[in-house]
């Protein structure tokens, strides 16, 4: 357990303001080296979605973020309702088609890695990324999940174990928990 001295307590929980926050700018930031993982946001209905998931992706300092079918691109407001500014930040791409953006990207040399239930899916905590590897996680529409054809060419499959009588998680929440630990441990 982790303690404290009566002295420090007051100020080591005082919330930071702004200027505490303040991390990088955006050039700055542009600059930065990023992780060797992006994410495919497959048919994702949900403008929130991807706007949560532009921000996930600017918080981990991921490569980037691929856009396809009927998923929706900046600007739009209700991206930038949930992004902030992200959307400003992480590079993206729109690609009509998310089987041809997966082939594209296992040619570049990319990892697939599908985020759905499948019968023999790996349990996140289980997945380890190896550090001289880029992967590309792929999300899925909030009903249908996945397309199969993409499941069909993922190099592996992960799931988030849940216990509860729901069969499924939000899109951008089981995104930032995939990215979190595939972050974690790389």
């Amino acid at each position: 357990m982790f303690l404290l001295e009566k002295d420090n307590l007051e100020t080591d929980r005082k919330k930071k303001n702004i200027i505490e926050l303040t991390r990088t700018s955006l050039r700055e930031y542009r600059e930065k080296e990023k992780l060797p993982i992006a994410v495919l946001l497959d048919n994702v209905r949900s403008m929130y979605n991807v706007g949560a998931v532009f921000r996930t992706a600017d918080a981990f300092l991921l490569h980037g973020i691929m856009l396809s079918g009927i998923t929706g691109c900046p600007p739009h407001p209700e991206i930038s309702k949930t992004a902030l500014g992200a959307e400003e930040s992480v590079e993206w791409s729109y690609f009509s088609d998310s089987v041809k953006a997966v082939k594209e990207m296992k040619k570049k040399g990319w990892k697939i890695c599908v985020l759905e239930q499948t019968h023999n899916s790996l349990p996140l905590q289980d997945f380890i990324p190896l550090k001289n590897e880029k992967y590309l996680l792929v999300a899925g529409n909030e009903v249908n999940g996945v397309n199969q054809e993409i499941v069909d060419k993922a190099d592996i499959v992960i799931e988030i174990p849940q216990y509860g009588v729901k069969h499924s998680l939000n899109v951008s929440v089981s995104v930032g928990i995939a990215l979190w630990q595939m972050v974690e441990k790389y």
